[in-house]
């Protein structure tokens, strides 16, 4: 008679389902059939359902089935399935199988349908993956089943990496191919190889991404991926996306969120509007494959009739929403106001408005009463402070006023914004109005937004009201202070002139 193992594993009494059953601690369950049909019954695993596999929870089969490694070899193992799908058969495995849940319904619906005894098979897959029963399993036929897939975006290739994946938990995977391994995913119902690639999406965000990622995001229904392209294109619209021929794939109803968004990055709202115009203008002529110089894009809109503006006309009137998002009152400097004027796009109403609101706010020394909202109206102006900047300033005018935003870099990590007031004959600037008030009350706020690791980073001050004068402190506004390892920094700086 063999001695007993003084070191072997105790038995202990675990709960399984409503009663006890003595188990041994390193097995999932017992490889008696009540045992299996009471951590059956407690994972709500109803084999009964087997004979309609469409009401059977297939999250709490695959539970079972974590219990076996992802990465167990399965050299020399038999392929227990073969999938017949676009023009290719595929050997597969159980376990592993088990990860999709398409594949896992058709599994059990062939399994119902091969045999007469379908509960008692599944139980005997179940105790199969026991470690100490792999072994002693009975050689089983191979299952055939079929998978048709009807979206144009799944490539052969693309499904062998998906599938590929049920075997190791890290495949590699580049850019390219991510949206058909994320369409192959969304085929399979391989939730954990779907978050992987909505990861790589939100990572892999570019002027030439944006438009099929976004889309794809809308297609199945992602909010995490569509908010995150809606983020990436506040930021980069004007100072990226709108320099490129990528511009045109911007879809119309994306651009429209983002022009909504308060969080919109721009250096001032002209820069905003001539990206408007390009993005009008690539929409309208889909030959062109090179991004025009400013003064091609003002001469074609030129060319349209005069009798009525270009919003007013058929071709224009879809387009309404997207320039209502503008904020022409922040349109200051008088050259670029009748370059508008110039090319009769917008209704002669919007500009005398904005006109008259301008003409108002400079006789009653800057009060802005046409504006009451700072984080829908405010005048905006922006900066991006690159790598190589240690300190980076602009001069802003507006009514006679005239202020320096200026962002500093203190060490690799730390950085300050913030907008100081400076007299007329400190700055060089182009002819215009001079304000000889010693004292001018702004109401502002300064954000500064950067990524880091795919998430966006988001500092901002609260909205301040300051009177700025000309000596310190009072010429300083509050310093947003922030640390993060992030660049470029794209710095906001928002503000309006309330009534004195």
């Amino acid at each position: 008679m063999k001695m007993l193992n003084p070191r072997r594993a105790r038995l202990e009494r675990r709960m399984v389902g409503s009663t006890n059953r003595w188990r041994f601690p390193s097995k999932p369950f017992s490889g008696d059939l009540l045992g299996l049909s009471q951590r059956c019954k407690a994972l709500s695993v109803d084999l009964e359902a087997l004979k309609n596999p469409d009401r059977l929870c297939i999250s709490q089969i695959q539970k079972i089935f974590s219990e076996t490694s992802k990465n167990k070899p399965v050299q020399g193992r038999e392929a227990d399935v073969i999938l017949e799908c676009l023009g290719s058969r595929w050997e597969l495995h159980q376990p592993q199988l088990f990860q999709s849940e398409t594949l896992s319904k058709l599994y059990l619906m062939a399994l119902a349908q091969s045999t007469k005894r379908p509960t008692k098979e599944l139980e005997s897959l179940l105790r199969a993956q026991l470690p100490g029963k792999i072994k002693e399993r009975p050689p089983t036929k191979k299952m055939i089943i079929s998978l048709k897939i009807n979206d144009p975006v799944v490539t052969k290739v693309a499904f062998a990496m998906a599938l590929k994946s049920l075997y190791l938990s890290q495949v590699e995977m580049n850019v390219d191919d991510v949206l058909a391994v994320l369409a192959s995913a969304h085929v399979l119902q391989f939730s954990s190889l779907f978050q992987r690639c909505v990861a790589v999406m939100m990572k892999g965000l570019t002027p030439g991404t944006i438009k099929s990622f976004y889309l794809a995001g809308c297609k199945y229904k992602e909010e995490q991926l569509t908010t995150a392209c809606e983020k990436w294109l506040e930021m980069n619209l004007v100072p990226l996306v709108g320099t490129q021929i990528h511009l045109r794939k911007i879809p119309q109803e994306l651009l429209h969120r983002v022009l909504r968004s308060p969080r919109l990055f721009t250096f001032d709202e002209f820069h905003l509007l001539k990206t408007l115009l390009l993005w009008v203008f690539l929409q309208l002529n889909p030959k062109v494959q090179t991004v025009p110089v400013q003064e091609t894009v003002l001469a074609f809109f030129t060319s349209f009739s005069r009798k009525n503006s270009f919003l007013d006309q058929d071709t224009g009137q879809s387009l309404v929403p997207l320039f209502l998002c503008l904020r022409l009152h922040g349109i200051i400097k008088g050259k670029n106001l009748e370059e508008l004027r110039h090319i009769n796009f917008f209704p002669e109403s919007w500009l005398i408005r904005v006109t008259a609101n301008h003409y108002h706010a400079l006789e009653s020394g800057g009060d802005m009463a046409h504006v009451k909202d700072l984080t829908t109206q405010a005048v905006r102006f922006g900066m991006l402070f690159n790598q190589e900047y240690t300190t980076h300033s602009e001069v802003i005018a507006i009514y006679g006023f005239f202020f320096e935003i200026k962002g500093v870099r203190h060490d690799t990590t730390s950085y300050s914004f913030y907008m100081q007031r400076v007299r007329h004959s400190d700055v060089v600037c182009e002819h215009g109005p001079v304000s000889l008030r010693a004292e001018r009350l702004v109401k502002y706020e300064i954000r500064a937004q950067t990524l880091v690791d795919g998430q966006w980073q988001e500092f901002r001050t609260n909205q301040i009201t300051q009177k700025f004068g000309f000596s310190k402190p009072s010429c300083k506004s509050h310093a947003l202070k922030i640390h993060t390892v992030g660049l470029p920094i794209y710095a906001s700086f928002s503000f309006i002139f309330p009534m004195s």
